[in-house]
């Protein structure tokens, strides 16, 4: 599918594609601003990953990688706007965070995500029964219909994800 990037690879690439990229995500996305920062994400994300399609794969892999960022562009959006809808419904004498507090906010929302999103939905599902409901681990066994310790491994799991996005 891919060879390993080269200069010559990624240059080409770049120069064969980016205004049909530019285009077709302006086209997607409605603004020009928000479409040439993800053409310009989704090159960094092919020269991260060190692979380039091959020649007649390369509009249908940048496809891919573009629609993989919109996706992750929508969800961010889709926090940002709960967020500040959250913080709207604050009461007048609740001190709003300052710019940089809102967006480490928003920073830290969208790693959380990203974490919870990666999670087999067990695992996701016992874990937010236990933090956001407040359920121990055998209420949560009764409502997912299975073992205290198959809770118990779901729990291992996902303190384990989170504890890895913590610290990479």
């Amino acid at each position: 599918m891919s060879a390993v990037v080269s200069t010559d690879g990624i240059t080409n690439l770049y120069s064969d594609h980016h205004r049909w990229l530019f285009a077709w995500l302006q086209r997607k996305l409605g603004c020009a601003h928000s479409a040439a920062d993800l053409a310009q994400d989704t090159y960094e994300r092919i020269l991260v990953s060190g692979r380039v399609p091959q020649p007649g794969q390369s509009r249908a892999y940048l496809t891919q990688v573009a629609k993989g960022l919109m996706v992750d562009l929508y969800r961010r959006r889709h926090l940002e706007q709960s967020y500040l809808e959250a913080l709207a419904a604050l009461p007048e004498a609740t001190t709003v965070p300052s710019p940089e507090e809102r967006a480490l906010v928003l920073e830290t929302l969208v790693q959380i995500d990203a974490m919870l999103d990666g999670l087999p939905q067990k695992v996701r599902r016992a874990f937010l029964l236990s933090q956001l409901d407040g359920l121990g681990y055998a209420e949560i066994a009764r409502e997912m219909g299975v073992s205290v310790s198959s809770v118990q491994k779901y729990m291992l799991r996902a303190l384990q994800a989170c504890y890895q996005a913590l610290y990479d």
